[in-house]
């Protein structure tokens, strides 16, 4: 994207865009973008343009009549702070590297308006080293990494010609007319009259009509009425339609993708003549073109749920078609929608909990339920729980019926109740977290001491003879701690212990000697752990898939502690985080991993085989060997890199 503009001297000012095919990431900035004084023995002639082209002012102390100065501060805050290293920034401009003099940064001296001015760091614009010596210009070069950085290029191409004010005033009138005229230098009229770019855009941006059935806009005059009414022009939605009940390569499509293969002109879609050939299918044509369907406010309800319905199903042949769930036609795009499960409702967690009582225990029917009600914010969770309660309950129900020989026991209050508390002990397990806290009925806990009960656990006279044992077996440091501790005890000191050693110095030996002195004195000790359970779904840990769902993954875990048991995953809402755009997705929280390496392959034969090459081979073979387990090319499916380049490793030092 670029954008041309003239100041008021008469000199153009160019806006460039750039999208890079590979991201950037924050330690590779400086690599691109440098905000600080070259080695002037190393490159001298980079050193030169840059303290010619590239040197902010100065302004402030030694300029206050800079132009950027206002109520004595510099606008574009100059001098910049010094920073060791490169940081992202929250207004979506990153913080460059600019070291101080004693921490590797350099100065230079400048004469500005006859005076000897000391510049460093913290003036320079940022640059790109390769643009600056191409060019040997001022080229301030900035990473955008949001929207915010964006939109400051978008402003400059939307913004219109440069204005001037001129003031005309009559000697003899004290009313003073002033008018706002456009401004164009002799730079400008030349570059005009040349017909020279102004604004450069790519790709080209299709924007795409969205409507509903006969309530496409339409333009007439009083004497085209008639003929507009019964001939109404043709739009890209219904074009669309039209294309897809004509070409079998446009049903595989969504409506936005279309202007990558197809042209639009003359009121009608025209596969492309040019550009890149689409692997098989003969004929096909693609360019990097992008659909954008014109934007519907959620107030105008159908046509909102109708540009959804665009953006998920592919190959409309006509709006019915669209309604269209299961066989079924619906009454509303909305009904279609959401029995698609395009919509945030808790109709989805209803379909989620159905699937998976279909199949699955009672007790993983409640763990799937906290985890919905910890991780997916079910607007209704009362309604979920009166729902599918009885399912939850079912083994509980069985274990009575069988203690009171009784198959005919309905669901009773008492049955719930023991649900709810051991749901209500997963949550406060996972996230400190009560029923109430959703909206749920609380249980009904008995009403136990269970300090009493925990006090009666113990014997004294085991207690004592413990301690007589062991207290000889400390060793001075152990012994220190142990004597601290219970003075402090003893003496209601209330202080906070931190014990620290290196594993197998006997720390649990003294945890468990201390708790039982305390308890032979008569005093409460109570042992806590920080996570009661292990970590059994962290990030890292590997699945088996078992069932795949609409709305749910049963799967077997085969790492960590928890390995053979299964877990059930639900769909999440989830905000990505490397992303400039924040957005709400509700997805599965789980990426694919490999179910076998390229070297344990080698030797086998597969009917299918997918392989992963986002992450190149690391040495020569292991191409041929991932490239050679089918016997088929149209068997085999590769992920490559955005680049969709991989690298076929060779030691070309073997070779000599």
């Amino acid at each position: 994207m670029a954008s041309v503009e003239w100041q008021k001297r008469g000199l153009p000012h160019c806006h460039l865009l750039f999208w890079l095919e590979t991201k950037i990431q924050p330690d590779e900035i400086d690599s691109v973008i440098v905000a600080e004084l070259p080695n002037q023995q190393i490159d001298p002639v980079l050193h030169d343009i840059i303290t010619k082209n590239m040197v902010h002012g100065p302004c402030g102390e030694h300029n206050l009549a800079a132009p950027c100065m206002k109520n004595g501060a510099c606008t574009k805050n100059y001098p910049r702070r010094f920073m060791n290293d490169t940081q992202t920034g929250e207004d979506g401009y990153p913080v460059y590297r600019r070291r101080d003099t004693g921490n590797g940064g350099r100065s230079t001296t400048l004469q500005i308006r006859g005076n000897m001015v000391t510049i460093d760091n913290r003036w320079i614009v940022p640059y790109s080293p390769l643009l600056c010596k191409t060019f040997n210009a001022h080229i301030n070069v900035e990473y955008c990494h949001s929207v915010q950085a964006i939109k400051y290029i978008c402003k400059y191409i939307n913004k219109g010609s440069d204005q001037a004010t001129f003031s005309f005033r009559n000697p003899h009138d004290e009313v003073e007319i002033y008018l706002n005229g456009r401004y164009i230098s002799t730079s400008e009229a030349v570059w005009r009259l040349f017909e020279f770019p102004i604004h450069e855009r790519h790709p080209t941006v299709v924007h795409l009509a969205v409507h509903l059935e006969n309530g496409q806009r339409v333009y007439f005059t009083p004497g085209t009425a008639h003929q507009v009414v019964q001939n109404p022009r043709n739009t890209t939605l219904l074009a669309f339609f039209a294309l897809c009940n004509e070409d079998e390569f446009v049903k595989t499509l969504l409506y936005h993708e279309v202007p990558q293969y197809y042209t639009w002109a003359n009121n009608t879609f025209t596969r492309r003549k040019r550009d890149e050939d689409v692997v098989g299918h003969p004929g096909i044509k693609k360019d990097a073109a992008l659909g954008r369907v014109y934007g519907i406010h959620p107030s105008q309800s159908e046509c909102f749920y109708l540009r959804i319905l665009l953006h998920h199903v592919r190959g409309p042949t006509s709006f019915a078609y669209l309604k269209t769930v299961n066989g079924i036609v619906k009454e509303t795009y909305q009904a279609a929608c959401r029995d698609r499960g395009l919509l945030e409702n808790d109709d989805h967690w209803d379909n989620t909990l159905s699937e998976a009582s279909l199949s699955h225990c009672p007790k993983k029917l409640r763990e799937l339920f906290v985890i919905i009600l910890l991780f997916c914010q079910p607007s209704e969770p009362l309604k979920l729980w009166d729902t599918f309660k009885d399912q939850f309950c079912e083994d509980i129900r069985h274990r009575i019926r069988q203690q009171n020989q009784d198959n005919t026991l309905p669901f009773t209050e008492v049955i719930y109740n023991e649900v709810l508390i051991e749901i209500e002990n997963k949550l406060l397990e996972l996230n400190d977290k009560n029923l109430s806290d959703f909206g749920l009925p609380s249980p009904v806990r008995a009403q136990n001491n269970t300090i009493d009960t925990i006090v009666q656990q113990y014997n004294s006279n085991d207690l004592i003879a413990f301690v007589n044992d062991n207290v000889p077996k400390l060793v001075p440091d152990q012994r220190h701690a142990y004597e601290t501790i219970v003075d402090s005890v003893n003496n209601n000191m209330g202080r906070l212990f931190f014990l620290d050693a290196p594993g197998g110095t006997g720390k649990t030996f003294l945890a468990n000697l201390i708790l039982a002195k305390i308890r032979q004195l008569g005093k409460i000790a109570i042992a806590v752990a920080s996570n009661l359970r292990p970590p059994n779904m962290c990030n890292g840990t590997r699945l088996l898939i078992k069932e795949l769902k609409d709305n749910l993954i049963v799967a077997k875990i085969i790492t960590g502690p928890a390995a053979g048991e299964l877990a059930h995953i639900p769909r999440i809402p989830m905000i990505p985080t490397d992303l400039p755009i924040p957005f709400k997705r509700l997805q599965f929280p789980v990426k694919i991993s490999f179910a076998l390496t390229i070297n344990k392959s080698q030797g086998q034969t597969f009917k299918l085989v997918g392989i992963d090459l986002r992450k190149e081979c690391f040495t020569h073979g292991q191409l041929y060997v991932a490239l050679s387990r089918v016997g088929a090319p149209d068997h085999q499916y590769i992920l490559l890199p955005e680049n969709n380049i991989s690298s076929n490793i060779v030691y070309r030092e073997a070779l000599q």
